[in-house]
């Protein structure tokens, strides 16, 4: 019998993400066992709604914090539309400032995948292919190298997702099979295509 969140496959156990969450076990088959993960068709849809909220500012520009303004002490500074996407690069490039070791291969895929469930929620605004992007690379066994020390902000994964986040963006790195540090887009890295229209 499979956990409510699985089912069974012919190379295994598929974990579906859905809004509801993911059950301890769900975690535990991704994060050590490799299971194949997939978003449920009622996360995109939720996605998709709260996505157009964000789409909706875009286009009547108004100042929203952190989509059409800076951040911090430039939250009163607009920002173009046609510079919106180098605003949402340049906060992840200056967020990924990890030091240290890298966590273990098993702690990153769960953190994918607790941030898929988290976005599979249709609160952030996000697009579902930022989701998706996350479940192609745990899919296709590519962890993201993520440093064991660094936080910002008061809820301490911002430094974490941000190296997560260069991953997706073709940048950063991931760890190799041997647990060794491997530049993002090296042809030992087989990590997919990067997610350059996520954000």
């Amino acid at each position: 019998m499979t956990a409510p969140g699985q089912s069974s496959t012919a190379d295994g156990t598929t974990v579906t993400v859905r809004s509801s969450g993911l059950s301890p076990t769900d975690v535990l088959a991704v994060a050590r066992g490799g299971a194949a993960v997939e978003i449920a068709a009622e996360a995109v849809a939720a996605m998709v709604t709260s996505r157009s909220i964000v789409d909706n500012i875009e286009r009547d520009g108004r100042p929203v914090y952190g989509v059409s303004t800076g951040f911090g002490a430039l939250a009163n500074t607009f920002v173009a539309p046609q510079r919106r996407a180098e605003l949402q690069h340049a906060l992840i490039r200056s967020h990924a400032a990890g030091i240290g070791a890298p966590m273990p291969r098993e702690v990153v895929r769960a953190m994918m995948l607790l941030r898929v469930r988290s976005l599979a929620m249709g609160r952030s605004g996000v697009r579902p292919l930022v989701a998706q992007a996350l479940v192609d690379l745990l899919n296709h066994d590519v962890t993201p190298w993520v440093p064991e020390h660094g936080s910002l902000g008061a809820s301490g994964d911002l430094a974490p997702l941000a190296h997560c986040a260069l991953v997706l963006l073709g940048e950063g790195w991931v760890l190799g099979q041997d647990g060794t540090r491997v530049r993002r887009g090296s042809r030992s890295s087989t990590a997919p295509t990067a997610c350059s229209a996520c954000f």
